[in-house]
């Protein structure tokens, strides 16, 4: 959950996109941002260093991401500097992530298994979920051993979980309560 300062900047950024049309181009370069940001955790720690001045960070912000990233965001990333908000950068572009997804039509999914699944059976898994959702589906996958076997599928708040391990679950849970598994 994200705080009321990251979502109003994250709205702003998106209300901006939306009015020059480039909610699309720009969702592309916050995924580019947040990937930067989860990669390397140096530029984070640099962000938040207090003995950086803010026109070094500024300085540092517009090196690093001139080229990547349009006026509209360096702008914000300036700003966030500026106003000591740098903190939230990540939140806000989650937040404006999260607004372009919905004017995109795209629904996020993950399908957690044992083991790494193949291309094939990810892109029949994606458009099964696009069938159903009537979106555009971008598709992770979690790898989780405690699994055991099949998927795990997440989409939004609905879950389907036909492991390997839930089945076990759901045996032991009736074995428990004196019933026949």
């Amino acid at each position: 959950m994200s705080s009321g300062i990251a979502q109003r900047y994250g709205q702003g950024l998106f209300e901006l996109a939306v009015e020059n049309q480039s909610v699309e181009a720009k969702k592309q370069q916050v995924d580019t941002l947040l990937t930067v940001l989860e990669e390397n955790k140096d530029v984070e720690i640099l962000l938040r260093a207090v003995k950086v001045s803010k026109d070094e960070k500024k300085a540092f912000m517009e090196k690093i991401f001139k080229g990547a990233v349009d006026q509209d965001v360096l702008s914000l990333i300036k700003l966030l500097i500026d106003k000591g908000r740098i903190y939230y950068f990540k939140d806000v572009l989650k937040e404006f992530s999260i607004l372009a997804d919905e004017k995109l039509g795209i629904t996020h999914a993950i399908v957690q298994s044992a083991r790494k699944l193949k291309e094939e059976d990810l892109e029949r898994i994606q458009k099964a979920i696009e069938a159903k959702t009537k979106t555009k589906v971008v598709l992770k996958n979690r790898i989780d051993p405690s699994l055991i076997a099949g998927i795990k599928v997440s989409v939004g708040n609905h879950v389907t979980d036909i492991t390997m391990k839930n089945k076990i679950e759901r045996m032991k849970d009736a074995l428990l309560k004196g019933g026949q598994a």
